[in-house]
């Protein structure tokens, strides 16, 4: 598995079976798939270190992230790669599952936090939907599918569930995966489990229920829907993936990456910080980096080809890390809480990390992460560290219950201007484009969260696919 290199004055040429652009989730994951199959395989990063948004910070006892803070174990590709990574990483990485309390969600309406529903009394007793919703639920299995492809998540709340359903469940849910707006998003592309359900069963209850009832095969059952993070925080998952492929086969800190098909072959050029030029030939490139990265990374193709995806919508996040010394006897027995987007207020929600993992926390502390912008407020980023600061204190009292003249130990404040992609009624000429330019252009994948889904799970499916078509294609 030797990497073959030449130095040709300056330049030093590599010469490799598949090179991958990103050292994020992704990216890393393709290469560690691809390096367990026994091929050879680059990664080429941008930034000084491996993980891309995943970031895991300590500091005074705390353990918290500065980019996702929690995946589902949402499919089986999730499983066996937390079971594979436990196994080459000697133990150092390790899957960490939330316990039940953090099924728990709360949701913000009119000046305090209510628990969402997880079963039919809750339905009919909780405060969050109307009456008159609440009878919708009863008559919800006879009410007919919906004929448009692009129908809009709100559209199909509404029509289906109701506009209470839509303010107090979807919409806060939306804000807390998203950071979008369900008005924008479309249902096919950003919530397709949800939408094969009414297309397919007719109903969101009778497709639920046989789906309880269908048989399930022992890999199937893998997907345990769990909240799962690594013990000791994300980013041992990228670092032990990139230990696992061995640093001399990543570059950090590569700038002017670009990539250029010649002879049936890739050959992709870049800076190292050192200065020194870097050519990489291999037969297949799979890029991971963000959409609006595109046009630098692939100049032979024409801008007017790549607008489809490049034009595609990041929503902007700011996350801020707070740790309290003392929980004031505050209910934190729960995922988090979300504020729904008709409450007017200045953040999208609270999580509660030390109540979902271990040692998150000084013993008797708490952490919580705030998210404060989204698609519907971006100039919130553009608010000052003061001011930030000021309204985070003002939330944990006024939403917690933390007294006003309590100082938290850490406050740490993380601004992200392209944050999460927006699924909505472009998806599908995005996803052509990306066809059509992987066929014109045999041996070049493009992937990240621009297709297939936004979160870790899918991030870690896509890889594992990714890697399975590249190995088919005895390289």
């Amino acid at each position: 598995m030797t990497i073959q290199q030449n130095q040709i004055g300056s330049i030093q040429c590599i010469s490799t079976d598949v090179l991958v652009v990103g050292a994020g989730l992704t990216g890393l994951t393709v290469a560690y798939w691809l390096t367990r199959q026994g091929h050879r395989v680059h990664v080429v990063e941008r930034q000084s270190r491996v993980g891309g948004q995943i970031q895991t910070h300590r500091q005074g006892g705390y353990v918290f992230e500065s980019g996702p803070t929690t995946g589902s174990v949402s499919t089986p590709e999730v499983a066996e790669l937390m079971a594979d990574l436990a196994e080459t990483s000697a133990g150092r990485c390790l899957l960490e599952t939330a316990p039940d309390t953090a099924k728990r969600r709360l949701i913000w309406k009119h000046g305090r936090f209510h628990a969402l529903p997880s079963g039919p009394w809750g339905g009919l007793t909780t405060p969050l939907f109307s009456f008159s919703d609440k009878l919708r639920i009863l008559t919800e299995p006879w009410r007919k599918k919906g004929m448009n492809p692009d129908e809009t998540i709100a559209e199909l709340t509404c029509r289906r569930l109701g506009h209470s359903f839509l303010d107090y469940a979807v919409d806060p849910f939306v804000s807390g995966v998203y950071a979008g707006n369900p008005h924008q998003l479309v249902t096919r592309h950003a919530l397709p489990k949800l939408y094969r359900l009414e297309q397919e069963h007719g109903s969101f209850i009778r497709g639920a229920m046989a789906k309880a009832r269908q048989p399930k095969e022992p890999r199937e059952r893998l997907a345990t829907k769990k909240v799962f993070s690594a013990k000791g925080g994300l980013e041992t998952i990228p670092q032990s993936e990139a230990e696992y492929i061995g640093y001399e086969h990543i570059s950090l800190g590569a700038d002017s990456v670009t990539l250029m098909p010649e002879d049936g072959m890739w050959r992709t050029t870049f800076q190292m910080p050192d200065g020194m030029c870097r050519e990489v030939l291999s037969r297949h490139v799979v890029t991971t980096s963000g959409a609006y990265t595109l046009p630098d990374l692939l100049p032979f193709i024409e801008t007017t080809r790549l607008e489809p995806i490049t034009r595609l919508v990041y929503a902007p996040i700011m996350e801020v890390a707070v740790g309290l010394s003392n929980r004031h006897q505050g209910d934190y027995l729960a995922f988090g809480g979300l504020v729904p987007t008709c409450e007017r207020r200045d953040v999208l929600g609270v999580l509660f990390p030390s109540t979902c993992f271990s040692h998150r926390a000084p013993d008797g502390s708490a952490l919580f992460s705030v998210f404060i912008g989204g698609v519907r407020h971006p100039e919130m980023l553009d608010k000052s560290d003061d001011e930030i600061v000021s309204l985070v204190k003002d939330t944990l009292h006024t939403m917690l219950g933390v007294p006003t003249d309590v100082k938290p130990d850490l406050i740490r404040i993380f601004r992200h201007e392209h944050a999460i992609p927006q699924y909505g009624a472009d998806s599908d000429e995005r996803v052509t484009a990306v066809e059509r330019l992987e066929s014109e252009f045999p041996g070049l994948i493009l992937a990240g969260n621009l297709r297939d889904g936004i979160g870790m799970g899918h991030r870690m499916t896509q890889a594992m696919q990714i890697a399975g078509k590249i190995n088919k294609s005895k390289i």
